[in-house]
């Protein structure tokens, strides 16, 4: 099986189903890996159908609204293993993603022990594996530090696509042996003068084009070592001047601008089929007086101008919410409202929790339709069955 084809089956689509056995998610995984096994022998890429698509017809049942809410939240842990009050989160089915930062790692037998605690919390209570996801980029930007890429993402930027490929490959193998299905990476974004992403080396080039050719490249390296890519920060930070966890930034741009340049990598690595998109903490007033974050209209351009059917995931809410002197259980709720399917939350076990019941209660008065909610969850258990 081709990189590319395995990259396309992570775009996931949305089915009836909402909940798949165990048993079901890993014959689909068998049928991808078998089949990429046959390909290296024969040398040659093999036909097959998609995993998603091609689940079986026995469902769990419809989940609740309580875990509709749960599975949309991504969530840190503290220290180097899972407290008894995160596994008591996992097995209620409140929590569907862990976000893991250098902090939280200290060897490869501690890193390995506390997913595995975690996804056997989630598995023995009969609820979806988790998505367990880091920040990747390359460089300075790496939370494993014996995972690659060594490179910086402005060093790869010169490398051909292939050796970019073969990078992010052996980076995906690296993380996914420590149980890591998720990488918050690679940046999409196209810096101009005074670029901060680019003043840290993490942006691939300063030509779109380019960009476009490394971050896609970079993300089918990581699918095929079964590893999700996360394209970041949508619809483009590359004009920020100031971070924009730290600040709250709008960036000027009109229209015509963000579609001639900023837009062209996520255009083109959405074609090729990359499985989810992060959005961005900016504001960008040509499209929405909303922080991108939570702006329905931005969340209509990524899905129906550049038809992306995958998995959307915010930046970091904790530093949404500092910079525009929010809540962080507010600007939760208000990335749920405009149907974005993974809230990101970066701060204290206590606050991901308060921010989850906050949403919980937001979806019983109807302020979230859950029928967003269901459509976000077809989403995730789709992506959750190929990267398990």
């Amino acid at each position: 099986m081709s990189a590319r084809m395995l990259f396309r089956r992570m775009q996931v689509r949305p089915s009836r189903l909402r909940r798949v056995s165990v048993a079901t998610a890993l014959l689909c995984l068998l049928v991808v890996f078998g089949a990429a096994g046959r390909e290296q022998a024969a040398g040659r890429p093999q036909a097959a159908d998609n995993p998603v698509e091609e689940r079986a017809a026995r469902s769990v049942g419809d989940p609740t609204l309580r875990e509709l809410v749960g599975q949309k939240f991504v969530v840190a842990m503290q220290g180097t293993s899972p407290s008894l009050a995160l596994l008591a989160r996992i097995r209620r089915g409140e929590v569907g993603g862990i976000i893991l930062f250098g902090a939280n790692v200290e060897s490869r037998a501690q890193l390995a022990r506390s997913v595995a605690a975690m996804q056997r919390a989630a598995r023995t209570s009969g609820r979806p594996p988790l998505l367990i996801a880091t920040d990747q980029e390359g460089g300075e930007i790496r939370r494993v530090p014996w995972a690659g890429p060594a490179l910086a993402s402005s060093e790869l930027g010169r490398l051909s696509p292939a050796r970019i490929q073969a990078e992010a490959r052996t980076a995906g193998r690296q993380l996914r042996s420590a149980g890591i299905n998720v990488d918050l990476a690679p940046v999409a974004d196209v810096p101009t003068r005074g670029s901060f992403m680019a003043l840290e080396g993490r942006t691939f080039a300063k030509d779109a084009s380019d960009i476009a050719t490394a971050a896609t490249a970079f993300a089918q390296g990581l699918a095929s070592a079964r590893v999700a890519a996360a394209l970041k920060h949508f619809p483009g930070i590359g004009r920020a001047t100031r971070n924009t966890d730290r600040t709250a930034v709008a960036l000027p741009a009109t229209l015509a601008e963000l579609t001639r340049t900023d837009l062209l990598p996520f255009r083109k690595a959405i074609a090729a089929g990359v499985p989810m998109v992060m959005i961005s903490n900016a504001t960008y007033p040509a499209l929405d007086a909303k922080p991108a974050a939570w702006s329905p209209r931005i969340q209509a351009l990524l899905r129906s101008t550049l038809g992306f059917k995958g998995v959307t995931i915010t930046d970091s809410l904790d530093g949404a919410a500092a910079s525009r002197g929010r809540t962080i259980d507010g600007v939760a709720s208000l990335a749920a409202q405009a149907g974005i399917d993974l809230l990101l939350l970066t701060g204290s076990e206590a606050s991901s929790g308060g921010a989850y019941e906050s949403v919980v209660r937001a979806a019983e008065r109807g302020k979230i339709p859950v029928a967003g909610l269901r459509r976000s969850d077809v989403r995730i258990t789709a992506l959750k069955e190929v990267v398990g």
